[in-house]
This record gives structure tokens, sequence and C-alpha cells, in this order.
């Protein structure tokens, strides 16, 4: 169904461009179809910031349900940005006290990079707490993304995340374990989600939380967990919403990190690259070790993307079609209650 462009965000014409149905606000204007407005918290660095937009709103605009979606990007004032970021946010993301206001019929929170192992000492720590409280008492469903994920599992469960000695980094396959949970309904058993952490939540963590684990990899660990209730809060601890692309960008900035004699040179994503496009870019660090390429412009991205199977993209869409389906069902149409009367909003799914 439709995304709705109702401002002049760069995005719609990017996803437009791919081929998505994405309307003009005064043409929805004229159609009698029900709207969800879906708001997006990105806290991704200023690199990702828009790639982050598109990838959850091409999410959402591939889901199923017969509704017009209004999507309301925002972000925290407490995360630092570049003048050029800033400006794009200032221009085109929303407030949170205005949406806060208008309401919302589901959340989406993002990851962030963060300095330090302590999430509390976050500029964007309190502000960030914030916005979930409001959320828990005011929206539907909020899918948390990764850092998100680990926020509220500190904050609201007291399950703080765990650092490893290596990073959790490519593309795992992975096994449903609640069938009957409707998040997984019609979705593959078994299935790959990209990863990108140095830290983890754990499965006897958030079991000792009271939460419901749906989705686990043995080498990744969970995915896609729930709150207690099944619904208010939907937990990614990886990225599903990752473009073909996106570790590939993330190598290359972990190769720039390395370059400038902040980071241990990187090994490949996981799964991820044949062995031709691994030589390939080892030959490239081979160079840029030596001195022969000045800066990361060379890196040879062109030889390596076209290779690069996207194992995960129909898995994720058909989580978050379901998702938003549920959303669809359950909140309330004048968004002044998260649920319809005659829904149990501690058992909204009838599931426990």
């Amino acid at each position: 169904m439709p995304i709705i462009a109702h401002n002049g965000l760069p995005s719609y014409a990017r996803l437009r461009e791919e081929g998505m149905i994405v309307l003009p606000k005064e043409k929805a204007d004229q159609q009698y179809i029900r709207e969800l407005h879906i708001g997006l918290l990105n806290m991704m660095p200023d690199a990702a910031l828009a790639a982050t937009e598109r990838q959850f709103f091409r999410l959402v605009g591939e889901s199923n349900p017969i509704a017009q979606f209004y999507l309301h990007p925002f972000s925290l004032d407490a995360l630092p940005r570049s003048d050029k970021a800033q400006a794009h946010i200032d221009h085109y993301y929303e407030r949170f006290a205005d949406l806060r206001q208008q309401g919302l019929d589901a959340l989406i929170i993002t990851g962030a990079n963060v300095a330090g192992p302590n999430l509390a000492d976050q500029p964007f720590w309190r502000p960030l707490i914030e916005v979930i409280d409001w959320a828990a008492e005011h929206v539907t469903s909020t899918l948390c993304s990764c850092l998100a994920t680990h926020a509220v599992l500190e904050f609201r469960y007291g399950q703080r995340r765990v650092p490893q000695q290596e990073k959790t980094w490519g593309v795992f396959p992975h096994q449903v374990l609640d069938r009957h949970h409707p998040l997984v309904n019609d979705v593959n058993t078994r299935f790959d989600v990209p990863h990108s952490r140095w830290n983890q939540v754990s499965r006897r963590q958030f079991e000792t939380a009271g939460l419901h684990v749906l989705v686990e990899s043995e080498q990744a660990g969970v995915h896609l967990a729930t709150s207690e209730d099944g619904f208010r809060f939907v937990f990614f601890q990886g990225h599903p919403e990752y473009d073909t692309v996106s570790l590939l960008k993330e190598y290359k900035r972990e190769l720039g990190l390395w370059q400038a004699g902040k980071r241990d040179k990187p090994g490949f994503p996981a799964n991820y690259l044949g062995r031709r496009e691994q030589a390939i870019l080892n030959e490239f660090a081979g160079r840029l070790q030596q001195g022969d390429t000045k800066s990361l412009a060379d890196f040879p991205e062109d030889l390596v993307a076209g290779q690069i199977d996207n194992t995960w993209h129909d898995t994720a869409e058909g989580l978050v079609g379901n998702w938003m389906g549920l959303v669809y069902q359950l909140t309330n149409r004048e968004r002044q209650l998260p649920f319809m009367d005659g829904i149990d909003p501690a058992n909204p799914l009838g599931l426990y």
C-alpha cells in the first residue's frame, strides 16, 4: 500500500524511482482509505541518516494492510550532528513534542553509534527514555532496532547488554522458535538476517525479563523477541532493514578507521562475500597499507556490490508486513488510546 509524501523529504523521490508507490498528499486526500501514522526515531549517524530513512520506509511501504502510510521521522537534539545533517533534520523532520500531541499508531526506533560501554552515559539516554516511556503508554506497538533494543532491555527490564570479544558481523541463519505468533505467520521457518554489533543481550536475559523470544541464531543469538504482552514492544537485535550493500559500506568505513590507526584491520562480514570479492578487497587493503592509495576514494564497490546476494529482504518484508497488519487491527482509529474496545491491552493477541 502507498506511502504518502506529505512533505518534501528527498527519500520519497528515491523510493518512487525504485518503483514504490508513493502518493502526493493531495491525491491521498481524495481517497477513502484508512491512514496509519508511523513515527521513525532516527538516531543513526549522519552518513547513514537518509539511507536508514529509506530502509525502514521501504519495509513499511511494502507491507500488506490496506492503508495509507504517513511516515513521521524525527530525531533527538542530544545527538551531535554535522551542519548538513542538522539542516536536513531541521527542514524535513518533525518534533517529538508535536508528534506526542498528534499521536502515532506505531513507532520505529533505530540503532545508533555510541562512544563508551555504558548506554546510560550517552547524551541521548534521557531523551530516549522519554520517548520510550511515552510510547509504552500511547502507541500500539514500538519496533526497536539493535541499540534501541538494548536500551529498552536495560531501562525497562534491568538487563544490560554484554560486550563481546569479537564483533557479530555478517549474515547469519536463523530459526523461528515460536511458529504460532502472528508476527512470524507465513514467513520461512529458517531465514537469514544481517547483524552488526559489539554487544549482545542473550536469550537467557530476554527470558529472565519475561519476554518472548521468537527467532534465534546459533551464531548470532536472539534476533526477534516481544514484550511480555506479545506486541507492545517488538525487538530486533539484527538489521533486517539493511540494503544489500550496507555491510559492504560498513566494511569500507572500518577500512577507513584502520587506515587512520583507530582500529585493527577488519575481517570480512561472515557469510556475505564470495572468494572473488574477498580477493578484490584484500588487494585493495594491501594497497592502502603500502600507501599506494591516498584515500578510500578508489574503494572498488562497483566490482563487488553486483555479486552480493540478498538473502534476507523477503522475510524482513514479511515480518514488518505482519507487524503493520497487527497495528492496523489493534489501533484505535482516533489514536487516543492504543487499543480498541474489547481488546485486553495486557494480552492483545490472545496468546499469553
